[in-house]
């Protein structure tokens, strides 16, 4: 599809998103699109109004990734009323585009948009001698490809029958008897539960990273297994030995009660699924409730059956239980002692639990360090990189706490030989169960060839570019390295790439690092943005003929994620666009970043002494012990504002009366910078103001939607960082940092980017840095600001914020008390002007 153009799509709130503008249609009779029509119904081929709008219920991107829903774009639903937008994720086309699309969220936090395809995770069998039966493919990025079978099983199988309409339940037939596919595969492994709708919902999906041969074509009969009784599955564990009971009768799944439900019950159960492990049994939906019927009660087994329906038991949909009576099995193959990881994207990350006398529980986050990270990472099988992150991050426990005072020296080879507490007695509350992540992600580059795990696939580096955060993506495959072909890059194939060369801000798929000197390794590379690396997303491999104008794919990495507004009135929190020529580019992304240094420092002599954000034109906003060390002399210091690469002496510096030195409480100063008859600074789109929250307010983002920002040189690509971080708990910062912490006072929040990789002298230039929330209208909010004299730490560790909301009433008091001197705008003013504008637009929106 031939692309004409590029339309800039803006939401009334400001934010803007660049659209491609297609000329063709979509094209039915594409002999492709007959082939997946042919083989599975699909809503979107029936999925477009006589207008030609999409409401068909594809809720994912052409790469697989989730969609948002539209009622978190609320202008936007505003803007187009009628057009099938509401609290759903289903792919739309308000805008009459010939493809549907949506927004979805980047592993940056950032907000980016994509075409939907609507026949992507599609199934088809082929063949076999019936509808009923063949060698199952899946339709990925353009492109059927088969499951490998090392990995296939009757709950795959289920899952895809259910996807076809064929029945509610597969069975797993071994060895291909289907005949060989085209040679390409999708999935090594579709790790379903088994009660999924369609693929696409099976959590546990893995790319092929290995190889598979012809002939190891996963296969499928859409029919109950033969000869073992009643099929039975384990639904709602979070391992594949256990869950609740669900027996197949009448062509429907349904529950067993759990009257008299006990062990000799269980061990039926594990021995019919082929569970060799300690058979227990559960009661009270302890694996959440299920939705179908309740197929049997009274369940009386000798524990010598083979199949659960030679049991004793009551007639088939007769009971007098609801489902919270549930029954479950846990078919164990552990011993005590055995760690796991819970809650994390990936399986190398988690909340720690552990099993005793046959209960998994977790454990309290008391003492807790590296040492101990290293052990739990070595008793699963994983050297090197070892961290604790910190409580809530993968999710609160629902079960027992069973361990507490842990304490781990490194050596040790089982979390067992760590010296601990009583099993199950403990003082911790489940917001504080310990996480580990087991493994790191480079920070260095090079060009030598290291040794490297098979499953980590190619190794990646980036050449031609101004710094190590940019440039020509290049991969070492064959003993040779070469470059990728950019056809179909994109931002998603970019966030991989960065994220296995050890960045974790944003990225985004750019080009002009030119051709590079070796062969053209990948094409048609297409990850979901979720891989850790490059090597597990596919693509056809090498492919010459495909990428006949030699344009090599490249990345920016580590990039803040923008949202893109049209230029108009200047006002607060706005990030600007200026045109040019008729095209719009971006000129700065956070206009309101100032960094203060001394008058002695030179612009080479390392990062600045503090960051401060812009909160009028005359006033900018940073921590009170900034000043702790040289005073509050205005004369001893220098300001770079925004993007302008304007230099200024501040006029005045007014620290906060009740600043004792302590970090926390009242840990602000205000920066008053030169004017000119009661004229300051000229906003224009390098320089603007953040808004400033109501008196006493609570940030109102999302923990997603909120950045810490901090300068860190002064001048070039990397001067300004802004981090994505989570709003945390005030516990978790209580728990850290002691009496430091007043939740009156003080907000709890991610830490800082750890500048300490730029230049040599630690994080200092953090103290000061703005966490700012994105609110009404796409409007950036100065919430906090970084407390204290900031010393470097992992994102995921609690940091200290100066609440702005709650010392609104002193800046109001400064500011107000200088303007009305001089006859300066005050950030009151400004706010009211804001506040104008939403009720503006809250005007037209009725």
């Amino acid at each position: 599809m031939a692309l004409s153009g590029r339309r800039l799509l803006c939401l009334i709130g400001g934010a803007c998103f660049w659209l491609p503008v297609c000329c063709g249609q979509v094209v039915a009779e594409d002999s492709y699109l007959n082939e997946v029509q042919n083989s599975v119904p699909l809503s979107c081929s029936e999925g477009f109004t006589e207008l030609g709008y999409y409401n068909g219920t594809v809720s994912q991107t052409d790469s697989g990734v989730p969609c948002l829903k539209w009622t978190e774009f609320p202008d936007y639903v505003v803007q187009y009323p009628g057009r099938g937008l509401g609290d759903h994720s289903y792919c739309r086309n308000p805008d009459r585009e010939s493809n549907p699309w949506c927004f979805f969220r980047q592993n940056s936090g950032a907000i980016g948009w994509a075409y939907c395809d609507c026949h992507q995770g599609a199934a088809r069998l082929v063949g076999g001698s019936s509808s009923s039966s063949g060698r199952v493919e899946v339709y990925l990025n353009g492109q059927w490809g088969a499951v490998c079978d090392s990995h296939w099983s009757d709950r795959d199988a289920s899952v895809i029958c259910r996807q076809l309409g064929l029945s509610d339940i597969g069975t797993a037939l071994q060895h291909s008897q289907f005949g060989s596919g085209s040679g390409l595969y999708h999935f090594e492994r579709l790790g379903c539960r088994g009660d999924e709708k369609s693929l696409s919902a099976c959590r546990s999906k893995t790319f092929v990273t290995g190889d598979c041969n012809h002939g190891n074509e996963a296969t499928v009969l859409c029919a109950p297994p033969e000869g073992s009784g009643p099929p039975l599955r384990l639904v709602g564990g979070e391992e594949d030995f256990e869950g609740r009971v669900e027996v197949f009768h009448s062509g429907r799944w349904g529950s067993v009660c759990d009257d008299q439900w006990d062990d000799r019950d269980a061990e039926v159960v594990c021995r019919q699924l082929g569970y060799s492990g300690v058979a227990k049994a559960w009661s009270w939906a302890h694996f959440g409730q299920g939705a179908g019927p309740i197929m049997l009660d009274a369940v009386r087994c000798t524990g010598n059956e083979l199949f659960l329906d030679q049991c004793s038991h009551g007639d088939w949909e007769q009971h007098n239980c609801d489902h919270m009576e549930d029954a479950g099995v846990s078919c164990s193959p552990y011993t005590d002692g055995v760690v796991r990881l819970v809650g994390g994207d990936s399986p190398w990350e988690g909340r720690v639990e552990v099993l005793h006398s046959g209960d998994w529980g977790t454990v309290c986050d008391d003492h807790w360090t590296q040492q101990h990270a290293q052990v739990v990472c070595g008793q699963l099988g994983y050297r090197g990189h070892a961290e604790v992150v910190s409580g809530g991050t993968f999710g609160e426990g629902a079960g027992l706490i069973l361990l507490d005072d842990v304490h781990c020296d490194g050596s040790e080879t089982s979390l067992l030989d760590c010296r601990h507490g009583i099993w199950g007695r403990t003082d911790c509350s489940h917001g504080e169960d310990v996480g580990v992540r087991c493994r790191g992600r480079s920070s260095t580059d090079t060009n030598e060839v290291p040794a490297i795990a098979l499953s980590t696939g190619p190794l990646v580096r980036l050449a031609g570019g101004s710094s190590r955060k940019e440039g020509r993506v290049e991969v070492y495959l064959h003993g040779d390295w070469g470059v990728i072909c950019d056809s179909g890059w994109n931002d998603l194939n970019a966030a991989v790439v960065c994220r296995q060369l050890g960045h974790s801000a944003g990225a985004v798929a750019a080009g002009g690092f030119g051709q590079g000197k070796g062969p053209v390794h990948l094409d048609q590379v297409r990850c979901t943005g979720k891989e850790e690396f490059l090597g597990e997303c596919p693509s056809l491999g090498q492919s010459i003929m495909g990428c006949r104008r030699r344009q090599a794919a490249g990345v920016r990495c580590d990039v803040a994620a923008a949202v893109q507004v049209p230029r108009q009135e200047l006002s607060c929190g706005l990030r600007k666009l200026q045109g040019e020529g008729g095209r719009s580019t971006l000129r700065t992304a956070w206009p309101w970043q100032v960094s203060m240094w001394l008058q002695s420092q030179s612009a080479d002599g390392g990062g600045p002494l503090c960051s401060a954000t812009l909160i009028s034109a005359c006033w900018a906003l940073t921590s009170a012990t900034c000043f702790s060390r040289f005073g509050s002399d205005p004369s001893r210091y220098v300001l770079r504002l925004g993007a302008s690469e304007q230099t200024i002496s501040p006029e005045q510096v007014v620290v906060h009366r009740k600043f004792k030195g302590q970090s926390g409480g009242h840990d602000l100063a205000l920066l008053k910078l030169p004017s000119a008859k009661g004229h300051c600074l000229a906003f224009d789109p390098d320089v603007n103001a953040a808004c400033l929250p109501a008196a006493d307010s609570a940030p109102a983002g999302a923990p997603s939607s909120c950045v810490v920002m901090v300068t860190t040189g002064w001048s070039g690509a990397d001067s300004v960082l802004a981090s994505w971080v989570p709003l945390m708990s005030p516990w978790q910062c209580k728990k850290r940092h002691g009496d430091s912490f007043s939740s009156h006072a003080v907000l709890c929040a991610g830490s800082p980017p750890d500048t300490s990789l730029l230049h040599g002298d630690g994080c200092r230039g953090n103290s000061g840095g703005g966490l700012l929330c994105q609110g009404e209208l796409g409007r950036w909010v100065l919430e906090g600001v970084v407390a204290g004299d900031y010393d470097c730490a992992e994102p995921s560790s609690p940091a200290l914020y100066t609440r702005v909301g709650r010392l609104r009433g002193w800046i109001d008091e400064v500011v107000d008390g200088q303007s009305g001197r001089r006859g300066v705008t005050s950030s009151s003013e400004t706010n009211d002007i804001v506040i104008g504008l939403r009720r503006q637009h809250q005007h037209h929106a009725a």
